[in-house]
């Protein structure tokens, strides 16, 4: 926006979200993150009529924060998130502390029960879906990957003799291994076949590369077009980079299979809010289902606290499975 304040306290006469944007890039941090903070700082300049952070402090990050949970109305993690990338601008970027501790009232944190399917209602829902689609579905409920982490799935995080996935750049910023289901290896055989060829094509016109974090790039700046780098769901066209100007192929856009699923679940009649994420969801319930201990599930699920995974256990107590209604008795 260009009517923002300009300039971090040393001056270098770019205006300040594109010295936010460079901080960010320097530090190798996601381009979700990146449009996330730089959003969130360009709501906080202007709810506070486009003063320079430098010129505010720990009262009006509190007051934006207020606003936030009191007129936005937005959840938890969302304040949380506004907040962190408020921090990041002060320390990070300002360099400088915020000159008394933050007490703004605090968004209330949901305690939302998550949407299960039954194992029959997974089958439906995965039956309606074709092609790619089912396969990234299959995925997700069979080795409990969150939508991005399928689709930032890479060649070498295969390991089709061990049968299992490392799962990379998580939530959590943390490797973790995961199972791959046998019903699903012969078909990503061929899907990866396929992905090759398309791999193959692109090196003969010039292309071939893929999208890596700056460190890997720098250490292996041949890596980008080595096979076992490309992605496992790679998009149908090329496009350019929009950080760097490359033209590569990225992975594809988590909207297809959003949109895929919703399609199937009303096609399939289930009268649910099915999502990506509900797969995952049923993934942990059912491992549970089948007496896996909750430790082992944390751990596929690639939770920090168990008190996360915890929830799939209240799932389990409601409903006529657990606990006998006094109507039957």
């Amino acid at each position: 926006m260009d009517s923002l304040p300009q300039t971090s306290p040393k001056p270098t006469g770019k205006k300040l979200l594109d010295v936010v944007r460079d901080t960010i890039r320097r530090k190798h941090y996601s381009i979700r993150t990146e449009e996330a903070y730089v959003n969130w700082i360009r709501r906080f300049i202007l709810f506070h009529g486009k003063r320079h952070p430098k010129d505010m402090g720990a009262a009006e990050v509190e007051a934006f924060l207020t606003h936030l949970a009191t007129e936005g109305h937005v959840s938890a993690s969302t304040q949380n998130q506004a907040f962190s990338a408020l921090l990041f601008l002060y320390r990070k970027v300002l360099h400088r502390e915020l000159d008394a501790p933050v007490h703004a009232l605090r968004a209330k944190e949901s305690r939302h029960i998550p949407a299960v399917l039954t194992r029959e209602e997974v089958r439906q829902v995965i039956a309606q879906l074709s092609g790619v689609y089912q396969l990234q579905a299959r995925l997700l409920y069979g080795s409990g990957l969150r939508l991005l982490e399928c689709l930032r799935l890479r060649v070498k995080d295969i390991d089709f003799q061990r049968r299992a996935i490392t799962v990379r750049d998580t939530k959590g910023n943390e490797d973790r291994i995961t199972m791959l289901p046998d019903s699903v290896i012969e078909p990503l055989k061929e899907h990866l076949q396929r992905v090759r060829r398309l791999h193959e094509e692109d090196l003969a016109k010039g292309y071939g590369s893929v999208y890596l974090p700056d460190a890997l790039d720098r250490k292996y700046p041949n890596a980008s077009r080595e096979w076992i780098w490309q992605y496992v769901f790679p998009s149908d066209r090329l496009s350019t980079d929009p950080r760097s100007g490359v033209v590569r192929r990225h992975h594809l856009d988590e909207s297809g299979l959003q949109k895929a699923v919703r399609a199937a679940a009303r096609a399939a009649g289930i009268n649910k809010r099915v999502t990506c994420h509900t797969f995952r969801h049923s993934f942990a319930t059912h491992l549970l289902e089948n007496g896996y201990d909750i430790r082992t599930v944390q751990e596929l699920l690639g939770h920090k606290n168990v008190k996360t995974t915890m929830i799939y256990t209240h799932v389990l107590q409601r409903g006529g499975l657990a606990v006998r209604s006094p109507l039957d008795c």
